[in-house]
């Protein structure tokens, strides 16, 4: 740890204690609150720093990107979690999932959403996370952090080693400006307890060319906390070693809806590890093979985690405010 963690967590404490301008939602969409950029809001002002040290404004911003892809906007830098845009079908939504469905990228909408990046954070490998990453990387030059099995599937895609940076949990990165604290995590499990494309990529393997060449590869979480703003949990699977949550005590929390019931106490247990943010925002819950058009669409079964989620976080952190978001909309804390 950093020497000046425990500056650092007082104060995210402070700030867990103030109120980081968002409100409870439904899963009918946003009934209170106000987008970034709505009428009778100003710009949150999120200090960076140029070369030299010179202290630059910009406005910060959250975009749900679906599933647990985010973009965030810190002044005139981008960083990414999980920026899966190009949505085709595999059949997963329509019982008829098909693991040989090849991998392909809508450039189009991706180059069109994702038009710069300094850096991509990959929570795992799974194509409905890493599917559209290389593409990204390559197209931006953005860094690209993740397991070790995502620094070798970066290679398979001839992304040079420079640009792709290994981690595994604990490291607590500087990007003058805003820190990354890299936090090692679990993947959900299925009703039968385990999971699809298990397994790791200790070596480069050939390019991959289908959904199952690209497998879980071990699992992160990460926090971003901004210099003078919020600080900000992100999930890509429902399951997480509460053990390497503690001390972390967000102000906003990404959290994935669980894939099933075969992890304990999901929510009471996150939201007592994670000191009961005063944010939550569920993701992971919609339709990943649709458009990103809102509003988002749902599986009925999805939409009942969903809702179950949200009743669960409210009786056990009844003080977190919970909110439900929609795709493209800037979100300031």
């Amino acid at each position: 740890m950093p020497e000046n963690r425990p500056s650092g967590y007082a104060r995210r404490r402070l700030l867990r204690d103030t109120a980081v301008g968002a409100a409870a939602v439904t899963t009918a969409g946003l009934v209170a609150g106000t987008p970034a950029g709505a009428a009778g809001r100003g710009p949150v002002a999120a200090p960076s720093r140029a070369a030299g040290g010179t202290r630059r404004g910009g406005a910060v911003s959250f975009r749900w990107w679906g599933t647990s892809g985010w973009r965030i906007d810190i002044g005139d830098r981008t960083v990414l979690v999980d920026p899966y845009l190009s949505r085709y079908d595999t059949g997963l939504f329509r019982k008829a999932f098909n693991p040989g469905t090849r991998l392909t990228v809508a450039a189009d909408v991706v180059d069109r959403l994702a038009d710069r990046a300094e850096n991509i954070l990959v929570t795992h490998t799974h194509w409905d996370h890493f599917n559209d990453v290389p593409h990204i990387a390559a197209r931006t030059g953005a860094r690209v952090f993740g397991t070790l099995t995502a620094y070798h599937l970066g290679l398979a895609y001839e992304l040079p080693a420079g640009q792709l940076a290994p981690v595994k949990g604990g490291e607590v990165l500087d990007f003058d400006g805003y820190t990354v604290e890299v936090v090692g995590s679990l993947h959900s499990r299925n009703p039968t307890w385990s999971m699809a494309f298990p397994g790791v990529r200790v070596s480069r393997p050939p390019r991959p060319e289908t959904i199952a060449d690209l497998p879980e590869g071990d699992t992160l979480a990460y926090q971003i906390r901004i210099d003078g703003g919020p600080s900000v949990f992100f999930m890509g699977a429902s399951d997480f070693d509460e053990r390497k949550l503690s001390g972390l005590a967000p102000d906003v929390a990404m959290v994935a809806s669980a894939a099933s019931t075969s992890t304990a106490d999901y929510v009471p247990r996150l939201m007592a590890a994670l000191g009961r943010p005063k944010v939550v925002v569920p993701v992971h819950w919609d339709n990943f093979e649709t458009p990103l058009t809102n509003p988002p669409t749902v599986a009925d079964s999805d939409r009942e985690r969903l809702d179950a989620l949200v009743a669960e976080v409210r009786r056990v952190s009844p003080r977190s405010r919970v909110l439900v978001p929609e795709y493209h909309t800037a979100y300031r804390f």
